[in-house]
């Protein structure tokens, strides 16, 4: 039987409970993958708000 482990979120290779990631490699891709996510994100909020702005002011206007 194995000893216990867990598995990188990134590469998938086992690693010791207590670590996040089996490397900084890793680490840094999974980082620089959040700040693609959160700068996805934030562009989908803001182009979902001028879209809202927009709808309400022709709303208004006519």
């Amino acid at each position: 039987m194995t000893d216990q482990h867990k598995h990188c979120p990134m590469c998938g290779t086992p690693m010791p409970m207590s670590e996040k990631f089996c490397s900084p490699k890793c680490e840094q891709t999974y980082q620089d993958n959040q700040s693609k996510v959160n700068r996805t994100r934030r562009i989908l909020y803001v182009a979902f708000a001028v879209f809202i702005l927009i709808w309400l002011y022709y709303m208004i206007i006519r």
